[in-house]
């Protein structure tokens, strides 16, 4: 197992704007850096590639660099004993790991990104009236995301599912 200072650096994005897809599939564990290579989270996955795309929609500011670690028979005991490894090489827990681990590792809350408009429209609808104000919303935070992604050079497609809009939430839909 290497340590996270011998992996190199790997940019997030290639000179198209796309997410890097040398890790299409591949398990293991991967770090990644802000822009001026801080240290922002560390995690594992069965799929890197997805786990990096799920990670820049959430943060597209925290994720400009990863360091990457495969393997061909995972363990979960392993992949875990990695990320602690790597955590208490750094010398402190990344944001991602500590206060922000929600942000990092949950679907967009867009209830959160409602105006006092929205609230109120929300507060006084009945069920239906609910589910499609959630819907509006989603779908506003949504275009924020996406233009976020487009300031930051990003072109591999995004898309959201539908069915988690309902609740007012935004996450990938599974490929």
């Amino acid at each position: 197992m290497p340590t996270l200072a011998e992996l190199p650096f790997l940019p997030y994005l290639d000179d198209q704007g796309e997410i890097i897809h040398e890790f299409d599939g591949k398990v293991g564990a991967y770090a990644i850096f802000a822009a001026d290579q801080t240290l922002q989270y560390i995690g594992y996955s069965r799929d890197i590639t997805a786990s990096l795309l799920q990670h820049l929609v959430r943060v597209p500011q925290g994720c400009h660099w990863v360091k990457v670690w495969t393997c061909d028979r995972p363990s979960r005991t392993l992949l875990e004993t990695i990320r602690t490894d790597w955590i208490a090489e750094s010398g402190a827990t990344p944001p991602g790991n500590g206060d922000d681990e929600a942000l990092w590792n949950q679907p967009i809350d867009a209830k959160v990104h409602m105006t006092s408009q929205e609230q109120a429209a929300y507060a006084n609808a009945d069920d239906q009236g609910k589910i499609k104000a959630l819907k509006q919303v989603a779908r506003r935070v949504e275009a924020e995301v996406l233009q976020a992604l487009g300031d930051r050079g990003v072109t591999t497609p995004i898309r959201f599912d539908p069915k988690l809009k309902e609740e007012g939430l935004l996450g990938l839909k599974p490929v």
